[in-house]
């Protein structure tokens, strides 16, 4: 069964592109019409795409990755935030800082040091530095948090990447490429889909476009990370059957051995009242 349905995507105003003379030549197969100069994307192929790509980010939620929202564009930064905050994924709605996966070990850095002014916060450190120096690491926690503080979590690269907006966010898609990792995206007629592995034809501008597809998204990765959690607590079930198993066997075992032992103290005490007997006969 289809996540979604052409009257759900056609509500949402998922069906409009840019305009005609705007668009990229690559998208035309995803191009139904063109209407007032508008092109209109074929919704027909949208919802199939949207399947592909969320039955994708569900196997790699399930297999325990990560997989890396970007959207900086105005419209789509809160709707990014609130959404992949509830499935736990990391998500960049501010500035690309150049070099994020490509030079990740420095990113990883910058992120630490945020951690090391927490800790400095925490231990009294902070306390004993003069106005201006508390001042300055005060301004530098606050930006270091607005740039990365949505990617704290993440220790390793992720293993996929979700973009709103290939055109605006064209240097991430590059990084990932780079790395070969798998680019997920929302791509409009005037947009490039060529570098794209899992290409969603919609509305990268409407709020409730990017809204309803980002959901349908996180669904699907929370549906894979209950799965996961499910095959976890399963296999804590069957651990925890087969120790019992294990206890039983060993007890099974101890008891024999003590029936064996006393089986042979019999025997030998049956020998010694033999011996006894016929001592007293001779």
């Amino acid at each position: 069964m289809s996540r979604t349905n052409f009257k759900e995507l056609l509500d949402a105003g998922v069906h409009f592109g840019h305009l005609k003379r705007k668009w990229n030549p690559a998208m035309a197969p995803y191009i139904f019409m063109e209407r007032n100069g508008i092109h209109i994307i074929d919704l027909e192929k949208t919802v199939v795409k949207i399947d592909e790509a969320a039955a994708a980010l569900k196997q790699i939620a399930k297999s325990g990755r990560k997989v890396l929202f970007v959207a900086t564009k105005k419209q789509a930064k809160d709707i990014v935030a609130e959404s992949v905050k509830g499935v736990n994924m990391p998500y960049v709605t501010e500035r690309w800082p150049g070099g994020m996966l490509t030079n990740f070990p420095t990113i990883r850095k910058a992120v630490k040091k945020m951690a090391s002014i927490d800790k400095m916060t925490n231990d009294g450190t902070f306390d004993n530095l003069s106005k201006r120096e508390k001042l300055q690491i005060t301004r530098q926690r606050a930006k270091l948090e607005k740039n990365l503080g949505s990617i704290a979590d993440m220790t390793r690269q992720p293993s996929a990447l979700f973009v709103v907006d290939v055109s605006k966010e064209h240097i991430a898609v590059h990084e990932a490429k780079r790395l070969g990792i798998p680019v997920f995206a929302m791509v409009d007629t005037n947009s490039d889909p060529s570098d794209i592995d899992f290409v969603i034809p919609a509305n990268d501008d409407a709020a409730k476009s990017i809204s309803l597809i980002i959901d349908i998204m996180c669904k699907a990765i929370e549906e894979g990370l209950g799965e996961r959690k499910a095959e976890k607590d399963k296999e804590g079930g069957n651990g925890h059957e087969k120790a019992e198993e294990s206890n039983t066997k060993v007890k099974r075992k101890a008891a024999d051995y003590e029936e064996e032992v006393e089986a042979a103290e019999e025997a030998e005490a049956a020998d010694v009242d033999t011996e006894v007997t016929e001592g007293e006969d001779e």
